[in-house]
């Protein structure tokens, strides 16, 4: 197999050395010659980079390895360009959720007017991505991982149609893996699954074993009882902190609006927008959560690797599910025609929705990229709160690319979590004086 050449962009994010010890875990299935870091915070990567460049050293010492802020240096002579960009950082990420908050609303990365602020930043960021890649290595993929992914996944449609971008999700992923510990598999793999929606706003419609047995019964009935859970004999993963131990108990009062189907946990914003405000703290939110946990474990555990010069005793932890990555990559490079949940331009994967929606469906992947899977019509309930979901999201790609205030505004009011239009309005002016420094300036 051909050797692989990535860059990892955003190469000082939390989650950097966990997809870094992924890749050196998965070397017999995507084999690499060279892993670059690219970020325009030297200072912030340089801590990552440090003991990352000593865990490939030790485990892979045949691995080039390149931290940069240079666009050319990064990359040029590259295979693929793995993007996990956070334009702003942890520090937006908290005003994301506590500026709505103060008007009742909900503060959330994804969901919402925090998830319409961080869109307006990251389609730039992503979009400069494409770019570099497009000059300096024309016959790369990207894939895509940014945050908000529904809205950047809109932005590369409308503004980048001819690129070689794939927008995928984790999430699905990570509650598949739920799944399957609860029916006693020992891996998501061993089920195959029907999905439709919209990033981080869908719903599982089948799920079967890989003897096509109907798994459905006995999870609705597991989640109707303790939503997404984990029963206290099982391990935790990633996501083990108080916002999500209630993120996931709630998924059943979530799955009791559709109880045909199981819905992925961010439609907990959509539905009980009210109840999740007031369960909110305004004054430490998910933001703070991470910055006080997530973040100052990875800085200094890193810290300490590159003083040691060595990994030995590491507490910093392969980020399993994210082998999807592997899957996605290996897919493409391979062409193995590997099945995933991705982020794609409808054109009749669901048949009675706007075909330029930007939905997530199972695929088939292979060299040529993504083949979208027909998953037929859907029920009226879901049709209508797509329509509405997928109109916020193209009116802030719209806005953006037209430097429009009203089409932001637009979006706000248009947003299920938004309660009417005067409150769209003052949030609005609160999120364009905090997001100066990273919005265009609207008009």
């Amino acid at each position: 197999m051909k050797k692989q050449s990535i860059v990892i962009a955003g190469g000082g994010s939390t989650f950097t050395p966990g997809i870094v010890l992924m890749l050196l875990g998965n070397l017999e299935k995507f084999p690499i010659r060279q892993i670059k870091f690219y970020d325009n915070d030297g200072d912030r990567q340089d801590t990552i980079a440090k003991a990352c460049e000593i865990l490939i050293k030790e485990k892979a010492p045949d691995i080039a390895f390149v931290a940069t802020t240079d666009p050319k240096v990064a990359f040029s002579d590259i295979d693929f360009v793995m993007a996990h960009i956070r334009v702003g950082k942890y520090a937006m990420r908290e005003k994301d959720e506590k500026i709505p908050l103060k008007y009742g609303v909900i503060g959330q990365e994804t969901c919402g007017p925090g998830g319409i602020a961080y869109g307006m930043r990251s389609i730039g960021g992503v979009l400069e991505l494409i770019d570099f890649m497009e000059k300096y290595s024309p016959n790369a993929w990207m894939l895509n991982y940014s945050n908000p992914a529904a809205i950047v996944a809109e932005a590369c449609r409308l503004l980048k149609p001819k690129s070689k971008v794939i927008n995928v999700c984790d999430m699905p992923i990570g509650i598949e893996e739920k799944m399957a510990k609860f029916l006693g598999l020992s891996s998501r793999k061993e089920m195959s699954v029907r999905y439709f929606g919209l990033n981080h706003f869908g719903w599982w419609t089948d799920i079967r074993d890989n003897d096509g047995n109907d798994m459905m019964p006995k999870l609705k009935d597991y989640v109707s009882k303790h939503g997404y859970s984990a029963p206290p004999n099982m391990m935790e993963g990633q996501h083990v902190d108080e916002s999500w131990k209630h993120t996931f108990a709630v998924a059943k009062d979530v799955y009791a609006v559709t109880p045909d189907m199981l819905p992925n946990t961010y439609l907990k914003y959509y539905f009980f927008g009210k109840d999740e405000v007031d369960h909110a703290n305004p004054n430490y939110t998910r933001a703070n959560e991470v910055m006080d946990g997530r973040e100052k474990h990875v800085f200094g555990e890193c810290s300490r690797i590159a003083k040691a010069k060595s990994s030995q005793g590491t507490t910093l932890e392969i980020d399993e599910h994210a082998s999807y990555i592997v899957d996605l990559a290996r897919a493409i490079a391979y062409n193995t025609k590997e099945r995933m949940l991705l982020i794609v331009e409808n054109n009749g994967a669901i048949s009675n929705f706007d075909n330029t929606a930007m939905v997530e469906v199972p695929c088939i992947v292979g060299s040529q990229g993504a083949e979208p899977i027909t998953q037929g019509k859907i029920p009226t309930f879901q049709l209508g709160l797509m329509y509405q979901q997928v109109c916020v999201e193209k009116l802030v790609v719209q806005a953006w690319a037209e430097k429009s205030k009203h089409k932001l505004y637009q979006a706000l009011v248009l947003s299920k979590t938004v309660p009417n239009a005067r409150i769209a309005k003052d949030l609005l002016e609160d999120l364009i004086e905090a997001n100066k420094s990273y919005w265009p300036e609207l008009v």
